[in-house]
């Protein structure tokens, strides 16, 4: 029996002889191949391979081979049956010997996608998706996807004839990619799949189905998981988003940049940029996938992105400024890194460009054939620089304090002032328009920023570097740049929000009905007013006078004063605030700067609205009769020295203000007899407020009383020597006999000496430092006038010219040609 067996095998005409795991797979493929897979085959086909699992490359190789025959023979039918054995056995069989199994697998698989029929390209993904579900027990380290990523990439790309069959593909593709990456972004052999090479098809496969979607709504929502429900699996845009998300939230941070380099790319070839609709929808999707410490990642790759399209059109370069506020403001609310700075300083360069831009495009509207193009371009250049200021503003306002406060600090240091060197934003070339354009903007973008601002200390929130520029620009002669000013100023002091109870300039009747909240003032902010109270005062004593001030204006100095009573005024700031509104009504009376009636109108409607609202926050019943006294007058007699009347459009303005009719105007005297008491130093009030001596005006436009008295001094002394040789001449015994005569003398030192205590005694303390401040600068400029022209290096009788630290000392001179005083000769 057993020589006749080995005969009928050597012919191989014998089946029995056929080895064992050939004749099991035989068996589970039925003569009708509509009849399925034999299960009872099957059961014994799988006991034989978990049984003998060194028999499992020999199964999958046979299969394999089967299954290559059908698919050409086109017996489709013992296609499926194959593939759904080749599924079976690998849920079954987990041992070691899987490996060269999965390679058939792999090989089968590979088969049924190269073929043109979408069943078998459906299939074939089907059972891809399997295995990829399948936790392998130890990584492959020779196995590569690159095949299945390039062809289930191609297939989320189909163009078939037939929708739904298209569709059908489309989603098995899209399948596919999410099988590729769950069998590969966990596996650390497999981290090539990150490389540019693998995600150029992976990213843009899939945003190309997230695009062809109708609706984007989505976009805002949590995906649901795929296979959750039967809309979800058939929906080609869900399923991509589905597993865009999956991706993003599985990539590490070395991998950041092939993850999202791909997507704008995808943006750039399809101009999806202008409209941004989708481009917005791929970056939110992004930042909410992503773990939020790579959140400045992205950021960066979109700033990078945006320096890259610097010579696009207007529109392409605000929708990436637009898709960058999406993502800041996502970020803004976790970790935003180390590029805030760098994220300013790029939008704040991109405005700068944008404002060249336009200002290059309205030089050459006359010299251009097409007008209406060049007013296109300069609207679209609007469009970015909102979209710019807009991201700086919400970035900067959606930052913790400690961070906004020193984004501020950024900002306005980047504010170009006249006189002071600006770093980056170099406004030679863009002229005065061009300065005043990015001045607008950057102070607009800092509202923003500061906008809820709290900070529990004013000198914290105001230093110096911040104050000083800032009080410069409020010195322009420009009305929106001074209202910017005291937007800013508003925004940082009024901590608890009682603007919006002072809105409009008007006399308020019952201010305890504003319901203001207030508290008590802290030490710091006492030091604080000491320190900067006289240069606030200042700033509102010079900017009530300009003569472009309009209705909002004197409605910001308003407020501004108010807000200052509330949050930062104790009774020394009280006293100091009357002073200055008693100079503001003297200015507009002596009209020293020939200043226009409205204007004068307004400073007394100003002084007015405020001393009501001061009489009735300290709560002094006296001074509240004076000042409502004033005021019934007013409106009798006087209308136009009221809010209510002079801010109207056609307000009568008067030919001339009366001096002499003193009822109309509020007494230092009055004033400072209600004051009288505990608490308030009312004789300070007897002193008049001048505004403080600085060298802020050096920075402005304008020109200055220190700029004046310089050039009255030039003057002077261009002429002084004409007259001191006339008057040398002139000399006689007389005028020398006048000269030695001190009795006058003596009185006016009296009398001189009297002011100066009466001065010191009686003058605020920051008056004081500003004038010894004032006269130890003059003094100091004197000496170093005098040292630089005295001070010169000793001769020597070498002969040499000699240069020391990078300057050239004079020549030496020989002895004997040196010329000394004849009081060193001897």
């Amino acid at each position: 029996m057993d020589s006749e067996s080995n005969e009928s095998g050597v012919c191989g005409c014998c089946g029995p002889l056929r080895p064992r795991y050939k004749r099991l797979v035989d068996n589970i493929f039925p003569e009708d191949p509509k009849d399925g897979l034999s299960k009872s085959d099957m059961e014994k086909l799988t006991f034989y391979a978990v049984s003998a699992p060194e028999k499992l490359d020999r199964i999958g190789a046979y299969l394999a081979d089967r299954l290559s025959r059908d698919v050409v023979r086109h017996r489709y039918g013992y296609v499926v049956i194959a593939m759904e054995a080749l599924d079976q056995l690998l849920m079954a069989c987990h041992s070691q010997s899987i490996k060269p199994f999965v390679e058939s697998f792999l090989h089968m698989v590979a088969k049924l996608l190269e073929s043109r029929e979408p069943d078998l390209q459906v299939l074939g993904t089907n059972s891809f998706v399997k295995f990829a579900n399948i936790e392998e027990d130890t990584p492959s380290y020779h196995r590569r996807y690159d095949f299945f990523v390039s062809q289930f990439s191609a297939m989320c790309h189909s163009t078939h004839e037939d929708p739904e069959t298209r569709t059908r593909i489309r989603v098995a593709g899209i399948k596919g990619l999410q099988g590729v990456v769950r069998k590969t972004v966990n596996d650390e052999l497999q981290a090539i799949i990150w490389e540019p090479q693998h995600m150029d098809k992976l990213i843009p496969s899939m945003l190309f189905n997230m695009q062809d979607a109708d609706d984007l709504d989505r976009a805002g929502h949590p995906s649901t998981p795929s296979g959750s429900g039967q809309d979800g699996e058939e929906n080609p845009a869900a399923l991509a988003e589905n597993c865009f998300r999956e991706l993003l939230g599985r990539a590490a941070y070395g991998n950041m940049k092939n993850a999202v380099r791909p997507v704008l790319v995808h943006l750039d070839n399809h101009h999806l940029w202008d409209p941004n609709e989708f481009a917005v929808s791929c970056f939110r999707i992004i930042m909410f996938s992503i773990q939020a410490q790579h959140s400045h990642h992205v950021i960066q790759q979109v700033l990078t992105h945006l320096d890259g399209n610097n010579k696009s059109t207007p529109r392409v370069r605000a929708g990436i400024v637009q898709v960058l506020l999406e993502t800041v403001a996502i970020a803004a609310k976790g970790s935003v890194g180390p590029t805030v700075l760098e994220v300013f300083n790029t939008l704040l360069k991109h405005l700068r460009m944008s404002v060249d831009f336009e200002l290059g495009d309205s030089s050459r509207r006359n010299s251009s054939s097409s007008v209406s193009s060049v007013r296109g371009r300069e609207s679209d250049e609007r469009i970015v620089q909102n979209a710019i200021i807009q991201t700086i503003g919400f970035f900067g306002g959606n930052l913790p304090d400690y961070q906004r406060a020193e984004v501020m600090m950024f900002i306005m240091g980047k504010v170009p002032v006249y006189g002071t060197p600006c770093h980056t934003l170099d406004t030679v070339k863009i002229g005065h328009q061009g300065t005043k354009r990015i001045q607008t903007m950057l102070l607009s973008s800092l509202i923003m920023v500061t906008s809820g601002f709290k900070s529990k200390s004013m000198s914290a929130a105001l230093p110096p570097p911040f104050l000083d520029p800032l009080f410069s620009i409020s010195l322009m002669e420009d009305s929106e740049l001074r209202q910017l000013v005291l937007e800013i100023l508003h925004n940082i002091i009024d901590r608890h929000d009682n603007r919006a109870k002072l809105r409009g300039i008007r006399i308020i009747p019952n201010v305890a009905a504003l319901k203001i909240k207030r508290e008590k003032i802290s030490k710091q902010d006492v030091a604080f007013m000491k320190k900067h109270g006289q240069q606030l005062y200042r700033h509102v004593y010079l900017g009530c006078k300009e003569e472009d001030n309009v209705h909002k204006n004197f409605e910001l100095l308003f407020t501004t004063l108010a807000i200052l009573t509330i949050e930062l005024a104790n009774e020394e700031v009280v006293i100091d605030l009357i002073r200055l509104s008693v100079a503001l009504q003297e200015m507009a009376l002596n009209n020293e700067e020939n200043m226009p009636m409205s204007i004068r109108c307004g400073i007394m409607a100003l002084v007015a609205a405020y001393l009501n609202f001061l009489s009735q926050m300290i709560a002094n019943p006296p001074f509240c009769q004076h000042v409502s006294k004033v005021i019934e007058l007013r409106n009798m007699d006087a209308p136009y020295l009221l809010p209510e009347h002079i801010f109207r459009d056609k307000c009568p303005l008067p030919e001339s203000l009366d001096k002499d009719d003193r009822q109309l105007y509020f007494q230092t005297a009055d004033m400072a007899e209600c004051l009288a008491g505990p608490g308030y130093n009312a004789e300070r009030l007897s002193i008049p407020y001048i505004p403080q001596v600085t060298d802020e005006d050096r920075l402005t436009r304008r020109k200055s009383f220190v700029d004046t008295i310089s050039l009255q001094v030039d003057i002077m002394s261009s002429s002084l020597p004409d007259k001191q040789s006339e008057l040398a001449e002139e000399i006689t015994f007389e005028t020398l006999k006048k000269a030695i005569d001190t009795t006058g003398l003596e009185e006016q030192e009296r009398e001189k000496r009297r002011q100066v205590m009466e001065k010191f005694q009686k003058a605020p303390f920051e008056e004081i430092a500003a004038h010894c401040e004032s006269k130890a600068n003059m003094l100091h400029d004197r000496l170093a006038q005098i040292f630089e022209l005295t001070i010169r290096p000793p001769p020597s009788p070498s002969g040499v010219v000699s240069i020391s630290a990078g300057h050239t000392q004079h020549p030496s001179v020989p002895v004997y040609e040196m010329k000394f005083p004849d009081l060193c000769v001897y």
